[in-house]
């Protein structure tokens, strides 16, 4: 009598395709999961208010100049980053090599446009590495040493790595978001 085994075929295949669900769940239940904080706000709430996100910069850009000193690098109120995966900014990006490993000293102040005078800011600044948020550093006015409405600080980055500055800015109603990526070097 002649045997069949293709019966066994479909087992191994049921087994090896089940056992490779099971792995799949396994491994990526013990992957650590950051969630993005894009402007200090879930994804969700960015996906659902990002046209309000870039007018509200639009109409912070006509009253306001803000001028953001990162060591020795200049930013404005930039977003532009956020469209860029990190692999690309590596090859493209104006903003490489921006933070030191070690201190890193960041200034900021916002200049009226009608009065040419500095103004008052809400800081809400966060720092964070593109890949988790184990050494976020979290920044508001409590952080920053406020002479003549210029904001300095100094901030310490302890690992060459890859890494995101995102915010906002309030000025008597009116908000600015930020979004730069960069690296430590």
């Amino acid at each position: 009598m002649k045997r069949n085994y293709w019966p066994l075929l479909f087992i191994g295949i049921f087994s090896f395709t089940f056992a490779m669900i099971v792995w799949t769940i396994v491994s990526t239940s013990k992957a650590s999961l950051d969630e993005d904080r894009s402007f200090l706000k879930k994804y969700q709430e960015v996906d659902k208010h990002y046209n309000e996100i870039m007018l509200s910069n639009k109409e912070f850009n006509k009253n306001y100049d803000l001028v953001l000193y990162l060591n020795s690098t200049k930013f404005g109120l930039t977003t532009e980053d956020i469209k860029y995966s990190q692999r690309v900014l590596e090859k493209k990006s104006k903003h490489k090599n921006v933070l030191n490993i070690g201190d890193n000293n960041l200034t900021l102040y916002v200049i009226d446009k009608k009065t040419q005078e500095k103004k008052t800011i809400k800081i809400s600044l966060k720092i964070t590495k593109s890949n988790s948020n184990e050494s976020d550093l979290i920044l508001t006015n409590k952080n920053f040493k406020n002479t003549n409405k210029e904001y300095a600080t100094v901030l310490k980055i302890n690992e060459e790595n890859n890494w995101n500055i995102t915010g906002s800015f309030e000025i008597d109603g009116n908000m600015g978001y930020i979004y730069i990526k960069t690296n430590a070097s």
